[in-house]
């Protein structure tokens, strides 16, 4: 009899698991646009266009590939809104009781499938290199789960970058060679750039339509859509830019948003790209002297490493990660995040850039748009969803982690050691933001005073209980108190009034 096989719009690989069990003879494929992932967040136009676009063509695709395929456009009056619906719509058009899915990558959408009056069947998406049960075997008995431990076993299962038992170059991480400020370069390699076609036009016109009052620019749109355009993306990368990616990759430039970066996480994220062989190819350049290893090994542990570990954490803690906040900060998002009135350089930069292309790369979403939110209180969850929002690449499995994880310390700490802060001297090393800011970051004090500086001590203050004992804060806390108490007194009074001005709705 046939069956439902569910593919879900960040599952467009040719052999995701559900196909693979599928009888293409009789079994009905099922794909849906729906109004319930599209409006679950505000998401960037961008993203909703390159996901319907990559959608469409996928299942062209698939139905050259002698796959029958059921498949709901946004604008369908028949669309009965939200996966769920959809599946009981098909159910009901061919008598199906059976439905095939693989693991989606958000609780929320695994919740609903549950409630589905279908047979249901849900394997796992092994995409990943890790299963959830090879994860939570690693992760047993730890007390504190560390990303770099987690990315050696992923060294040794996968022997990328291994020269027997040992990693290549004798290190395993070569991260303190990747943190070179870059300077403005007219060589800098400009990203690959794809005209919409036909059926892009056609998603265009529809985003525009329904979507255009969210956040973010919808046009020009020259994103890869299909897995060709993918696959020469990243090419493009390895041939371009992976040489220098390792030396700026924390880098960052005015009017500059690429610098050296791959620009393929979304395409990983839907499935236009496959992990493994990604890493392997630029393991193959740096085998050929096409690319050094300090770049290589940066590339390849952001796959194999983070990407893996995060999501390893987000199913290993459930749908109530999402609820942490061991901070206890309520904050709501400022205006700013939006592209509100700031006059903090840095943070215009990295909402600008997002708004424009979707996109900015993991130190501006860490050190400024992050930082910036922990050190002012901002609710994690609304953070959350706002990263979940607007960038292209963004699914809960990586975001959320990430973001509450990683960048909010709201999980206390669970694989993150110490919370991500700093002051103004971070951005002002890694970037040329500061010189065109309203405020100096020289300035720690008094008028002008560069809003870092005075919320990474108020931060510090207000937290002092959690975290002096921390074995890598003790200094800084030392730090703070060498100081005179009157000059401590001020730099509270003036964090306070900064918060007073965000929660007020005025402009910092």
């Amino acid at each position: 009899m046939v069956k439902l096989i569910l593919v879900l719009g960040d599952q467009l690989s040719p052999d995701i698991a559900a196909l693979r069990r599928a009888d293409k003879a009789q079994d009905l494929v099922v794909m849906a646009e729906v109004a319930a992932e599209a409006r679950y967040v505000p998401h960037h136009p961008k993203k909703i266009a390159l996901i319907l676009a990559a959608m469409r063509k996928h299942a062209d695709r698939l139905r050259a590939a002698g796959w029958q395929v059921a498949y709901s456009r946004l604008d369908d009056p028949e669309n009965a809104g939200s996966i769920p619906g959809e599946l009981l719509r098909r159910a009901s058009e061919t008598g199906a009781t059976r439905v095939l899915a693989t693991r989606p990558g958000e609780w929320r959408l695994i919740e609903a499938l549950e409630q589905v009056p279908l047979e249901l069947e849900i394997l796992e998406d092994d995409r990943f290199l890790a299963s959830h049960a090879d994860f939570d075997r690693w992760a047993e008995g730890r007390k504190q789960l560390r990303m770099e431990y987690f990315y050696r076993e992923m060294r040794r299962r996968t022997g990328l970058l291994m020269e027997g038992d040992a990693p290549a170059g004798g290190k395993w991480n070569f991260d303190q060679d990747n943190r070179k400020p870059a300077a403005d370069d007219l060589f800098l390699p400009d990203p690959l750039r794809f005209a919409p076609d036909k059926a892009v036009e056609e998603v265009l016109n529809l985003v525009e339509a329904r979507f255009g009052e969210n956040f973010g620019a919808l046009h020009p749109f020259e994103m890869a859509t299909d897995a060709e355009q993918a696959e020469a993306v990243l090419t493009y990368f390895i041939d371009t830019a992976l040489p220098c990616f390792g030396d700026y990759q924390d880098a960052m430039l005015k009017g500059r948003p690429f610098l050296y970066h791959s620009l393929i996480s979304a395409y990983l994220n839907i499935g236009l790209l496959d992990p493994l062989e990604t890493c392997r190819r630029v393991e193959a350049a740096w085998k050929a002297g096409r690319a050094p290893l300090n770049a290589v090994e940066g590339f390849i542990r952001q796959i194999i490493g983070w990407r893996e570990f995060v999501r390893g954490i987000y199913f290993r803690e459930g749908p109530g990660y999402l609820d942490r906040n061991l901070l206890g900060h309520d904050r709501d998002l400022p205006a700013l995040y939006w592209g509100g009135e700031t006059g903090m350089a840095c943070l215009s930069q990295a909402v600008a850039q997002t708004g424009e292309h979707a996109y900015a790369h993991h130190i501006q979403r860490l050190m400024v748009t992050g930082n910036f939110g922990l050190l002012a209180g901002i609710d994690p969850k609304q953070l959350h969803e706002w990263y979940l929002a607007v960038y292209a690449d963004a699914f809960e499995w990586v975001e959320a982690p990430n973001t509450l994880g990683m960048s909010q310390f709201a999980d206390g700490g669970l694989f993150a050691s110490k919370p991500y802060i700093s002051s103004g001297n971070y951005i002002d090393r890694m970037s040329d933001y500061c010189g065109s800011c309203r405020y100096s970051v020289k300035t720690k004090l008094g008028d002008g005073a560069c809003p870092f500086n005075l919320l990474y001590w108020h931060f510090l203050s207000r937290h002092r209980d959690r975290f002096s004992a921390n074995p890598r804060m003790g200094r800084i806390y030392a730090t703070w108190d060498r100081m005179a108490e009157d000059r401590r007194d001020a730099i509270l009074t003036q964090g306070d009034a900064v918060l007073d001005r965000l929660a007020a709705g005025e402009p910092v």
